[in-house]
């Protein structure tokens, strides 16, 4: 989807994180240099089917299905 393109748009490795990787980056979003996270829901590459993907609150924490057709936010991840 449109999440997962425009992480990829930022070059070699950047990715849409999964789920699980969102996680963790929600658990250690206060000492991330440079992590400023929104209160908000970011999208995860985690896919419910053909119409959703599991999402992240950074509010709260709590990942649940979200609708692809909603906007909302996106941390790009790579490894190095």
């Amino acid at each position: 989807g449109e999440a997962m393109a425009a992480c990829a748009d930022l070059g070699d490795g950047w990715r849409l994180p999964t789920k699980d990787e969102l996680n963790v980056l929600y658990e250690n979003k206060d000492k991330i240099e440079f992590g400023w996270f929104c209160s908000a829901v970011y999208w995860s590459s985690t896919e419910v089917g053909n119409d959703g993907a599991w999402g992240q609150g950074f509010d709260d924490g709590n990942q649940d299905f979200a609708n692809k057709n909603v906007n909302y936010y996106v941390r790009a991840v790579r490894a190095f």
